[in-house]
């Protein structure tokens, strides 16, 4: 954590804190961020390898499967975002609050969240996986397990540093990386024989879903946009930005009221904009796979994925293309494992804040 950091907790609501919100669209795409880091998660693997797949299996028809699950899952995710400003507080200590039976003087909700966010880091070593091999295709010298070291070792030093500012100027190259990597990917077509048509795309807006689709549809819908696990982390990088620290406290006045709702119009804003950037990236992926790999019957599994695009677009436009497209495959999954961990650290010590086994309230102990 920064000298400034260290010196405020970020988490503390104060008279001293308090800020006007900005008036104006511009005044607020100043205080844009904690979505921005939130896209660097949400854009991984299921992206890269669910999305793909789906279009693979299902051509340009479920296109509108994607778009209706990042449309619709950032309404909770404002929810929460909300919570955070009204009262302050994080995600762990609001499922601390809630109602129903405990063990020892944990609730129940906080003890399912914790088994399943231990479940999940099974989760983040397949990601890490995934980057190492995209690596070891690109530069095969260096063995699988050798870059999935270096990768985490890499990640262990990025998130020690710990501080919002630090992981927000990351994610947010990151994701100018891989936003422009996709892009790319998508313009490529035009030049190999898997360009398609305006009429092949509007398709996929039609609200049709082959039967033989439909398993891999719900898996998608599933994975794509924001999870359980990013609408569950947002409220801690809304209160490190400061939505909630220059609202201030909630003395019931109205001008506490204005406050908070001129904070929140900036959270909308936020988490629009990341949607669509997520949405755009989503759908890109979707027509890779429906493109190629749905035209030339191939629906490769999992992490083979990355092999057979790699090769494709090698075929089609040179070598130079594989080296792109691998590039912005190692991109797109990094910024889930970084994002995923700098996300960890502050919801496993909170968790722990409930259990009696950590202090997330002191901003030192917390930052250790």
């Amino acid at each position: 954590m920064n000298q400034r950091d260290a010196m405020e907790d970020l988490y503390a609501r104060r008279a001293a804190a308090v800020r006007e919100p900005p008036g104006t669209f511009w005044g607020r795409l100043r205080y844009l961020g904690p979505s921005l880091i939130v896209t660097a998660n949400v854009v991984g693997s299921g992206e890269l390898i669910m999305t793909t797949t789906l279009g693979a299996r299902a051509g340009f028809v479920a296109l509108w499967v994607i778009l209706v699950s990042c449309f619709f899952k950032v309404a909770v995710q404002l929810e929460f975002g909300k919570h955070a400003i009204d009262a302050g507080t994080t995600s762990l200590r609001a499922f601390q609050n809630l109602p129903g039976p405990r063990l020892g003087k944990v609730r129940w909700s906080v003890w399912v969240w914790l088994a399943a966010k231990s479940a999940q880091a099974i989760q983040y070593g397949g990601i890490l996986g995934g980057v190492a091999l995209a690596l070891h295709i690109a530069a095969p010298a260096i063995a699988v397990w050798q870059w999935a070291f270096l990768t985490g070792l890499l990640t262990a030093l990025l998130v020690s540093r710990g501080h919002y500012r630090w992981i927000e100027r990351i994610s947010i190259a990151l994701i100018a990386a891989f936003s422009l990597f996709t892009i790319l990917c998508v313009v490529l077509l035009a030049w190999t024989p898997y360009r398609f048509s305006l009429d092949e795309l509007l398709s996929g807006l039609r609200f049709h879903l082959p039967p033989e689709a439909i398993g891999v549809a719900l898996a998608a819908f599933a994975i794509t946009g924001v999870s359980a696990d990013e609408i569950t982390t947002y409220p801690y990088w809304c209160l490190e930005k400061g939505y909630a620290r220059f609202t201030g406290p909630n003395d019931g006045s109205a001008d506490w009221v204005r406050r908070a709702r001129g904070w929140i119009r900036v959270m909308y804003l936020d988490a629009f904009v990341s949607m669509v950037i997520y949405t755009v990236t989503t759908a890109a992926f979707y027509v890779l796979g429906a493109a190629i790999l749905y035209r030339r019957g191939e629906v490769p599994q999992g992490y083979e994925t990355l092999r057979t695009l790699s090769r494709l677009y090698t075929e089609s436009v040179g070598p130079w293309a594989m080296v792109v497209f691998l590039a912005g495959a190692v991109v797109v999954l990094y910024s889930t494992v970084f994002v995923a961990c700098a996300s960890a650290t502050r919801t496993f010590t909170d968790a722990f804040t409930q259990v009696g086994w950590a202090d997330f309230q002191d901003p030192v102990r917390r930052d250790r």
